[in-house]
């Protein structure tokens, strides 16, 4: 049996899933001043998936690569659903 399409969409769907709390608590703590870090991890996965020649690294590099890019806009659609209340605002943070 081959297990590496299962490894893959498990993984997937981990990184996936691991963006959601990472994207409200860096809202939380540092605004949306912190979407250039997604953005360079984001486009230094991709660029490093492109030179690994295992598949199944190279997949999941791009996955997380595209799940920081993703995270980018998930950061300022959070900071609006913080405003319309749905999600708390930290009141240490003054912008």
């Amino acid at each position: 049996m081959y297990y590496q399409g299962l490894i893959i969409a498990v993984g997937t769907f981990l990184l996936i899933g691991l963006f959601h709390p990472i994207v409200i608590k860096s809202e939380y703590y540092f605004g949306v001043r912190c979407w250039w870090c997604f953005a360079i991890v984001g486009v230094a996965c991709i660029v490093a998936s492109l030179f690994v020649a295992q598949v199944l690294l190279s997949s999941l590099l791009g996955v997380l690569g595209c799940s920081c890019l993703w995270s980018i806009l998930e950061l300022f659609e959070q900071r609006e659903r913080v405003r319309k209340g749905w999600f708390p605002r930290n009141p240490r943070r003054h912008e």
